[in-house]
């Protein structure tokens, strides 16, 4: 078979595979991208779109040996050099995504092991392909983040936890007039120690709703108010730039849904007896909504 028609035939067949992919049938995209392979090994392009298929499946080990394939055809392009970071650090592989992220131009502290650094707040998109609850967290590295609000049970995810993010951002987020990139999550990259509790509570007024979140710090229970804080937006919305909101002018509800974390049950209840009988406040319903790994507790 002559060389020119190979390759034509090759670049038939990937792009039949970035049709199928776009149409959701990554299973036929796969087919036709291996089936070009092997009409020509070495085309970088197919090697990162079955690089790219795996990494959003979670098979790292495959999205990593496909990337790398890609990575040493082409070091210079940016999109394979941040696939094959993520997939080195969904890997634990630290010595291969310290290179990598050193050549992104990320300025890295320390020689070896995991990077532990403060790269400023971030939104990070929770079940991406499902509900897609958004909250803030603290990011260690370029694709690892701290949750730092206390998600809702059903996500899944936990107080504290760290997750493995994307790198490409998916709409945005105002805080403080600030604008912050909004990053898909890949998946749970360390479970926290912290238990997810859910307190229905009666505030009569914001003050006294307040007191309960500053009693929170002292006892070091995680706290939020998932009455307010918690907005439904349609996916088009989620995925954009939706502005900043505020309470004001809103007419204050003294039912509330509490989300608290803490690594001891009995936090949770020293925590609320404090604040009825210094507030005179009124607790409804605690329930244990979401409890720590055995392997963590």
């Amino acid at each position: 078979m002559a060389p020119s028609f190979m390759h034509d035939r090759a670049a038939r067949l990937h792009e039949e595979g970035q049709e199928l992919s776009s149409s959701g049938n990554d299973d036929e995209a796969l087919r036709r991208y291996h089936q070009a392979l092997v009409l020509e090994p070495n085309r970088p392009t197919t090697l990162y779109n079955i690089g790219l298929i795996r990494k959003y499946r979670g098979e790292w080990r495959e999205s990593f040996d496909y990337n790398l394939r890609s990575y040493q055809l082409r070091p210079d392009d940016e999109a394979t050099r941040w696939n094959l970071a993520i997939a080195s650090t969904a890997l634990r592989d630290w010595e291969t995504a310290r290179r990598i992220w050193k050549e992104c131009g990320f300025d890295l502290s320390g020689e070896s092991g995991p990077i532990l650094m403060n790269f400023g707040m971030a939104p990070v998109r929770l079940n991406p392909n499902g509900e897609g609850e958004v909250v803030w967290g603290t990011r260690i590295d370029p694709v690892r983040t701290v949750l730092r609000n206390i998600p809702l049970p059903e996500s899944g995810f936990r107080y504290q936890d760290i997750v493995l993010n994307d790198g490409a951002p998916v709409g945005s987020r105002i805080d403080a007039g600030r604008e912050y990139d909004v990053f898909n999550v890949l998946e749970l990259f360390e479970s926290s120690h912290w238990s997810t509790y859910r307190a229905v509570i009666q505030a009569t007024t914001p003050d006294t709703l307040l007191a309960l979140e500053e009693l929170a710090k002292t006892f070091g229970v995680g706290y939020e108010d998932w009455t307010s804080n918690i907005r439904i937006l349609c996916r088009a919305c989620s995925e954009g730039t939706p502005h900043e909101h505020t309470e004001q002018n809103i007419e204050w509800i003294p039912q509330r849904r509490i989300g608290l974390s803490a690594k001891e049950k009995i936090q949770i209840e020293q925590l609320l007896q404090t604040w009825t009988d210094q507030q005179a406040g009124h607790v409804k319903e605690v329930t244990l909504e979401l409890q720590a790994s055995e392997a963590n507790a």
